[in-house]
């Protein structure tokens, strides 16, 4: 597995919604896809879904100190990592002042420590070979405020952060780094927050000026993209895949 002409992703909760898509795009593109999630079962299905070049790895991100043996694992599995998209993350709903410190840690350590943390050991792996594509996922709630997810929404406006630093940093060594900031997209997820409540919903597609929620491909096409030779000239950028809702009125 280890030979150098064959690419190599691992995508963070490649399991299921905008993770899966990705994975998704990757494979078709015969780029040999690390899914790395929690739940075996859901990355399993994922993997029949997918198909042989779909490789599932059971790992929960929020261990920080189970990632760098994890990144090992694959090095040893695999020669090389050329891709890493940080998808894996958490969101709770409550309002800002019943958030617990526990629980405001909770989705940081998930959402933004753990892509630190695997970002780091990878990219160890990355230096020697002086090239490599990492894609952050970041969201509208670090473009603009949402309310009852204060902790969510911290996390990604610091992954934008985290981007422009990584890639004024890693970029002169040949690694680029970007950020997908999604809008509303058909998932499990956003199916149970707004078919719920449908006042929340119309607001949401009411500021999207292309007038409907994307698919999670669309946010596929976009890594694809990022990962590729044709983004070859892309670093920093934090790149917004939401019909418009992010400069919509």
């Amino acid at each position: 597995m280890s030979n150098q002409s064959k690419k190599v992703a691992i995508v963070t909760g490649g399991g299921s919604g905008i993770g899966l898509a990705i994975a998704e795009k990757f494979v078709a593109n015969e780029i040999h896809t690390i899914i790395v999630g929690r739940n075996e079962t859901k990355l399993n299905s994922a993997k029949e879904k997918l198909g042989r070049l779909c490789y599932p790895m059971t790992c929960d991100v929020s261990n920080l100190p189970a990632i760098p043996s994890f990144v090992e694992q694959v090095i040893n599995q695999f020669g090389h990592i050329d891709i890493l998209v940080n998808n894996a993350g958490i969101n709770m709903k409550k309002d800002f002042t019943e958030v617990t410190d526990e629980e405001f840690q909770s989705v940081i350590t998930t959402n933004l420590c753990s892509v630190f943390a695997i970002s780091r050991e990878v990219v160890k792996h990355m230096l020697p070979r002086k090239t490599g594509s990492i894609i952050n996922i970041s969201s509208m709630a670090a473009q603009y405020g949402l309310p009852r997810v204060i902790a969510y929404s911290a996390s990604k406006t610091a992954i934008d952060g985290l981007t422009r630093g990584m890639a004024v940093e890693l970029s002169p060594k040949g690694i680029r780094v970007n950020a997908i900031a999604p809008g509303f997209i058909v998932t499990a997820m956003t199916d149970t927050a707004l078919n719920s409540d449908p006042e929340r919903k119309a607001k949401a597609i009411n500021r999207t000026p292309m007038g409907y929620m994307g698919q999670p491909s669309d946010i596929g096409d976009a890594a694809l993209f990022l990962a590729g030779d044709s983004a070859k000239y892309i670093t920093g950028v934090v790149l917004p895949v939401d019909g418009g809702n992010s400069i919509g009125f």
